[in-house]
């Protein structure tokens, strides 16, 4: 059973171990509680899409991922184990998790995002497997499709230039799926369809020695009706049904697109 063998497995398996070592959740993952840092930062983080132009200077965000290492368990494993909040005590005893403990907060935070509803035309999905990972790509987007990510975090917090830039799908709107890792004590990602996007592969030039230090992926959706009117990313938007902002693909989130 897991939860006699956690405490050994743990490290192995490259879970999160106990992480009541931390002081807070802010040291697991860096949330700043200032509106003003808050919101500079989501500014920070889009970009219009006439940006992506070659010659371009712009500044890169920080692109490092900032979550602990963990990985997936087998998903002879996942498949089996409670995820929901309604089996929070079950949880709790499998991962060794203490009432009103850091873990039991990460767990029911990351359980709740989880099982919140679906915007209007998406879908989602929590993942904890790359079988499951697949399984829900292949459901949204068929067969014929890849994986994107940022190649490293080269240029992360810098002045970049941006070198050639390839359309996928030939530069149209497309529908994709994105995965973005979330807390949990194995590794987690949580996924969504995007139904209206563009994905650009650029390559990540050192602005002084036009030198390539990183092939870029960049994610830029459509502005929907139903989309909040203050999130930062709005801000830059071109208008109601127009491409409103593009961001820099992340260090260890996906975008699965079809493949061409």
């Amino acid at each position: 059973m897991l939860s006699s063998q956690f405490p050994a497995i743990c490290p192995a398996a490259k879970l999160l171990c106990f992480p009541d070592s931390f002081l807070t959740l802010q040291e697991l993952i860096f949330h700043p509680t200032d509106p003003e840092i808050r919101s500079w930062m989501q500014q920070c983080n889009f970009f219009r899409e006439s940006m992506l132009k070659k010659g371009k200077v712009m500044l890169m965000p920080d692109i490092k991922d900032k979550m602990p290492e963990r990985s997936f368990l087998p998903w002879s494993i996942s498949s089996k184990l409670p995820f929901s909040t309604s089996k929070i005590s079950e949880i709790k005893k499998i991962f060794h998790a203490d009432d009103n403990s850091t873990m039991e907060t990460m767990i029911v935070m990351s359980l709740s995002d989880c099982e919140k509803a679906p915007s209007l035309g998406e879908t989602k999905r929590c993942v904890g497997s790359a079988e499951d990972m697949i399984d829900f790509a292949i459901s949204i987007l068929g067969r014929n499709i890849v994986v994107r990510s940022t190649e490293n975090v080269k240029g992360s917090k810098q002045n970049i230039m941006i070198g050639s830039i390839k359309g996928i799908n030939g530069g149209k709107v497309m529908q994709l799926v994105s995965c973005h890792q979330i807390l949990f004590p194995y590794l987690l990602y949580f996924c969504h369809s995007v139904p209206k996007a563009r994905v650009y592969e650029v390559d990540i030039l050192d602005p002084n020695s036009k030198a390539k230090i990183n092939h870029g992926v960049a994610s830029c959706h459509m502005h929907t009706s139903n989309s909040n009117p203050n999130h930062a990313e709005l801000t830059i938007a071109s208008g109601p049904g127009q491409i409103r902002a593009c961001h820099w693909v992340f260090e260890n989130d996906l975008i699965w697109t079809v493949s061409n």
